[in-house]
């Protein structure tokens, strides 16, 4: 398990995804090489492609379900249709969760060849129920094992750690004259200062929620971790569906602080907003996950587009547009973020952490009842 670098590294969705459903919502690109978020009844053909036809080897087109932001995904989608001539059409379902839930309603009929983006932590489970193929890529040898699912259903290709979003004005307008200093540390989100201006995410939903709720667990034990959390959820305003509206929310002026992926926090404060990021003592980070989708109508272009994501040329370009740290330790650090070797990593059983999920997440949604 890594410390560092030098040391080698609200509510899910309750709605079952009606059973008819036939037909991809997908993002297709227009004219002008762009995308569009529509629904499935408004983007969808009108019949999917059976699997005989769509992956033969003529198939230039790869189905995605993502959980990245549109904004990433376009510029995937750009430089895989470039480098490859497949065409990319990609749904944008916003969370881990949300996209796992999706995959596993369409089980017996897959519409979509591949999963990108979110913790690991929801593709093990999409492994364990016989919904992944498994595949591990020729380039997977120049990863760190860690990354490396040892049994070939997942691949990680990017490296994310938690942080803590301030806003700048509203902490300096009301909590610094109370004497209250920057949080440093988890625990300093405890402060009653932060009563309902402190927001965070739902682990239910969230990849970013479940790992910040087992960072606790694991940095401080099970029973003073839990404890922890029953006081924090006494600061905690609501738990978004997504980590990534603790950020858009504290940057608009709506919180003081929130948790988020710290990459992300960069890549708003670089927009202008007046946030920053703070990456406490003891955080946790996620593995950024692909997984290949078990029946999947263009499955031999999937295989293509994780040894794609793997390559030194696309670590580069993922690091730079979105700020997060590679798994491959020829790619340089992003700017504007803390080294990796600097940041003090809490002890994270990823197996652990994928094991107790399904129990962690039923405890958490009963603790904190409607929030």
């Amino acid at each position: 398990m890594i410390r560092s670098w030098k040391k080698r590294t609200s509510n899910v969705l309750a709605l079952a995804l009606i059973a008819s459903m036939t037909v991809l919502g997908a993002c297709g690109q227009n004219n002008n090489g762009g995308n569009s978020a529509e629904s499935p009844s408004e983007s969808a053909p009108s019949s999917a492609p059976s699997a005989s036809e769509s992956s033969s080897p003529e198939s230039k087109k790869l189905v995605v379900y993502t959980a990245l932001s549109e904004d990433d995904m376009m510029q995937l989608q750009k430089k895989f249709k470039e480098d490859t001539g497949i065409d990319i059409e990609y749904l944008s379902l916003g969370s881990a969760g949300e996209a796992s839930t999706r995959v596993q309603a369409e089980k017996s009929s897959p519409k979509a060849d591949i999963l990108v983006g979110g913790s690991v932590e929801f593709y093990q489970p999409l492994a364990d129920q016989g919904i992944l193929e498994k595949y591990t890529s020729p380039n997977a040898s120049e990863i760190d094992a860690q990354f490396n699912d040892p049994n070939g259903f997942w691949q990680g290709w990017y490296m994310g750690v938690l942080g803590i979003v301030l806003n700048n004005e509203r902490f300096e307008k009301e909590l610094a004259p109370k004497g209250v200093k920057e949080p440093a540390t988890w625990d300093d989100l405890l402060d009653p200062a932060y009563k309902d201006l402190f927001i965070t995410s739902n682990p239910a939903t969230a990849g970013g929620g479940y790992i910040f709720i087992a960072d606790q667990l694991f940095r401080l034990g099970e029973e003073k971790g839990w404890d922890y959390l029953k006081k924090l959820n006494d600061n905690v305003h609501h738990y978004t569906p997504k980590a990534g509206d603790g950020i858009n929310l504290t940057a608009a002026g709506e919180f003081v602080a929130g948790m988020s992926w710290a990459h992300d926090i960069v890549k708003s404060a670089k927009q202008g907003y007046p946030i920053k990021v703070i990456v406490p003592e003891q955080t946790a980070f996620e593995i950024g996950g692909v997984g290949i989708i078990q029946g999947g109508p263009n499955t031999d272009n999937a295989k293509k587009f994780v040894d794609w994501l793997l390559t030194k040329d696309v670590g580069e370009m993922n690091t730079e547009m979105s700020n997060r740290y590679s798994v491959r330790k020829d790619v340089a650090p992003p700017k504007g973020m803390i080294p990796l070797e600097n940041v003090n990593l809490v002890e994270y059983d990823r197996a652990k952490a994928a094991e107790m999920k399904a129990d962690v997440v039923k405890k958490f949604t009963e603790m904190i009842g409607s929030k």
